[in-house]
């Protein structure tokens, strides 16, 4: 019984539905986490993880940016968080566990561990060098020709911006996560990392400002964690932060992957984690 992750699957490629559609558990009995970005249109984002689902005991989601993505050519046209809680109800229909649900107990080796899908977006807090607000930080980002897409498509309905989704976000996800029994250690998913440092190595810097969220920096050490998992850098490592792993785990667009001289990782092993000697 295994404890697998990945995200950042954007199936609408072709060589990475291929890749999906070839994922399998290495038993009956192993779990996996998708880690968000999984498509943009509901329909490739319903066909993931319900293929997924069919295969593994337990698929648990969190959405990256691009599931919150309202583009034109997709049939369903919510936006903000009328998309979300569709998706929720959706992948719920599934079997799919979403962060609006109960947060499942691993209880294989390693465990008993709390699985928790988390879902807080950014506040444009990871801001470049010598700015400081966010208007200073865009003006950065623009003159740099660095500017996420979602800023056109990733709408924050019903709330005024995306930072204040954020912060509706924040206060509900910190207010379950404080009753998770203390005793119990955690796997803390998200989309975005819940640390600023993985960002430092970025290409262009300025693409931190879509990356997370400062409020966050101690969620492993305060909520146990055993692991961070996370995604959206399509930058595959593994760093430690106060001694916690926070391993991203994505596969990225294929032009990222294929220049690589190893193929896809696919799966990453999460729990049972490595066993210590000496």
């Amino acid at each position: 019984m295994s404890l697998f992750a990945i995200s950042d699957l954007h199936v609408r490629y072709a060589e990475n539905r291929d890749i999906v559609d070839g994922l399998r558990p290495e038993s009956a009995d192993d779990w996996l986490v998708v880690a968000g970005d999984v498509a943009e249109t509901f329909d490739d984002i319903v066909w993931a993880l319900g293929t997924l689902n069919e295969r593994f005991a337990k698929v648990i989601w969190t959405p990256g940016n691009h599931e919150l993505w309202t583009p034109p050519n997709d049939p369903v046209q919510l936006r903000g968080e009328e998309r979300y809680l569709h998706l929720v109800e959706t992948l719920r229909g599934l079997g799919v566990v979403t962060p609006e649900d109960p947060y499942p107990v691993w209880r294989g080796t390693d465990g008993p561990v709390v699985i928790a899908p988390l879902f807080v977006l950014y506040d444009y807090t990871f801001r470049p060098e010598g700015t400081y607000t966010k208007d200073g930080a865009l003006e950065v980002a623009h003159e740099a020709g660095v500017v996420a897409t979602d800023e056109y498509l990733l709408h924050p309905d019903p709330y005024p911006s995306r930072e204040a989704w954020c912060r509706a976000r924040l206060a509900y996800t910190r207010s379950r996560l404080d009753r998770i029994d203390p005793a119990l250690p955690t796997v803390l998913v998200n989309h975005f990392p819940l640390v600023r440092e993985p960002t430092r190595i970025l290409h262009y810097p300025e693409f931190a400002l879509w990356c997370g969220t400062e409020e966050t920096a101690d969620w492993h050490v305060r909520y146990r964690a055993a692991t961070v998992v996370y995604g959206h850098l399509h930058i595959p490592r593994t760093i430690e932060c106060d001694g916690v792993p926070h391993r991203e785990v994505s596969l990225g667009y294929p032009r990222e992957w294929r220049s690589r001289p190893v193929a896809p990782a696919g799966l990453c092993r999460i729990l049972p984690g490595p066993r210590r000697h000496g």
